[in-house]
């Protein structure tokens, strides 16, 4: 069976606090000075080294998702998720390694991406789902869906500046929602508006994944994932420290996390 998503050796670089700065015609001889100096003392150790540092958001990531299968991605805040989602994406490349994916993606990863707050929601439908990636027939076909969806009827020539934030929330998931990629990624973003929009956003999700569509799923509630996913991943300190059943990765990220807090 082809694989929809194949991830390889995957690894991300950052560098941080480094900081560059540039001479730029207008420098007075002193500007030019004390840049030059600064930047001695924040880039150069003793040994002449960068002070700049490495972090490796990610370090030799593999994994493959097979047609019709939703992964779940967990971890505590700063494992590497939401770059790994951002890499699959194509929002950032890898430092090394590779990320193959097979079939249109559609990404859920800001919502509301694309929104502006002095066109009405009429416009905005329109707007975001341009920059989600769907066409203008795509859109017009399923304009009353996401109305409904998003129950904003009675405001839709009213600009959002005007809007609630729950019912901007509320506009923004049902567009991205009812994007028609084979390949969705989603991250965190079923964690909005009220307990009963949530509900609603819950329902949509099974209608996704029952339409047979490959999902990764980013989230910090571990009931979606056992609820929504076969399969699960725990990401922790940019290294996956496991995967398998959506169950057994719960379980066991559950009983880890217990006992480095009771090691604390």
């Amino acid at each position: 069976m082809q694989s929809m998503i194949r991830v390889k050796n995957l690894s991300k670089q950052f560098r941080i606090n480094a900081r560059e700065e540039r001479l730029v015609p207008y420098d007075t001889l002193r500007e030019s000075m004390v840049k030059a100096v600064r930047n001695s003392f924040a880039r150069i150790r003793g040994n002449g080294h960068s002070v700049s540092e490495i972090l490796w958001a990610l370090k030799d990531i593999d994994f493959e998702v097979n047609p019709g299968e939703v992964m779940g991605i967990i971890g505590p805040n700063g494992a590497g998720k939401s770059t790994l989602l951002k890499i699959l994406s194509r929002v950032i490349e890898p430092t090394t390694g590779r990320a193959e994916l097979y079939g249109k993606v559609g990404s859920l990863l800001d919502i509301g991406t694309g929104f502006h707050p002095d066109l009405t929601g009429r416009e905005n439908v329109y707007l975001n789902g341009a920059v989600l990636g769907m066409g203008r027939r795509e859109i017009n076909a399923k304009f009353d869906e996401i109305i409904d969806f998003a129950g904003t009827e009675k405001f839709l020539e009213t600009a959002i500046k005007h809007y609630s934030s729950g019912m901007y929330v509320r506009l923004a998931f049902a567009v991205a929602a009812h994007l028609n990629p084979e390949i969705l990624i989603i991250d965190e973003v079923l964690a909005v508006g009220d307990a009963e929009f949530q509900q609603k956003c819950f329902g949509k999700m099974n209608e996704v994944i029952n339409s047979g569509r490959t999902i990764l799923l980013v989230t910090h509630s571990m009931a979606m994932i056992t609820k929504l996913c076969q399969h699960a991943m725990l990401i922790r300190n940019g290294l996956m420290e496991k995967i398998g059943s959506a169950g057994e990765v719960v379980d066991y990220y559950h009983a880890t996390s217990e006992s480095q807090v009771e090691a604390t």
